[in-house]
């Protein structure tokens, strides 16, 4: 395992989706009802999902005729979101480091955390340049990311969680400027262990790799009321950028 990409194994597999089965629909929902509402989405837009894993944010923009298409590098989250494909509603294993259309879309959300997974900074500044192509003139590009100071200030070493049976012992740990999980437990007589690991980038870290690319910060928020970011207090760094 340690010598595989993580992300390629753990978002793939469905101990994944055990583990991160509580997430909350109703408050996903709520966001993506303030983001309609806030940017003026209609349904003669076209929105890119990027790393929408099993598409639930997806559909939901979808429940409102918007159209979407989503993507992700996990064939089987993409094999499963399929299930809710329709005329308006598609999608695509697709890595974000390679461009994805071209002047298309009219907005990109990247959505819960999506983003800083890789080992080289150069490949994140890959995904903002590829959003900025894929958007169209005055598009705009929603980036939902943790508050990167107070995850560090209340990072808590190891904790437990039993899920379906399953006794996940998840040890946490800053290294290298990310925060790195590592996640333990047995099933069915065999031991699994997987990693996380998530670059601790702030908003002028976001901000630089945008004006490289050609986007405009617009707006920022702190949570998913679109309340103020206050970098002490927030639970999530939003960024809204404009091409």
């Amino acid at each position: 395992m340690g010598e595989k990409i993580w992300y390629k194994d753990w978002f793939n597999s469905p101990y994944y989706h055990v583990l991160y089965k509580n997430r909350d629909d109703k408050e996903a929902a709520f966001f993506i009802d303030q983001l309609i509402q806030h940017l003026q989405i209609n349904p003669a837009h076209k929105v890119w999902d990027l790393a929408c894993g099993k598409g639930r944010h997806s559909v939901y923009l979808n429940s409102k005729n918007i159209q979407v298409i989503g993507t992700d590098l996990a064939d089987n989250s993409i094999q499963e979101a399929l299930r809710s494909a329709n005329d308006r509603l598609d999608f695509f294993v697709h890595d974000m480091r390679t461009p994805f259309r071209i002047n298309y879309f009219d907005f990109v959300f990247n959505l819960f955390t999506s983003i800083g997974y890789f080992d080289n900074s150069h490949d994140t500044l890959k995904v903002f340049q590829n959003v900025s192509k894929a958007l169209k003139s005055k598009g705009y590009f929603v980036l939902d990311f943790f508050n990167c100071k107070k995850v560090t200030d209340g990072l808590i070493p190891h904790e437990t969680k039993i899920i379906d049976g399953i006794r996940f012992e998840i040890f946490k740990k800053i290294e290298n400027g990310k925060i790195v999980k590592r996640i333990e437990f047995d099933d069915k007589g065999e031991t699994y262990y997987f990693e996380e690991k998530v670059a601790l980038l702030n908003k002028e870290s976001f901000v630089e790799m945008a004006t490289k690319s050609g986007l405009q910060l617009q707006s920022v928020f702190g949570d998913y009321h679109l309340n103020p970011f206050d970098v002490n207090t927030s639970d999530r760094l939003i960024l809204i950028f404009k091409k």
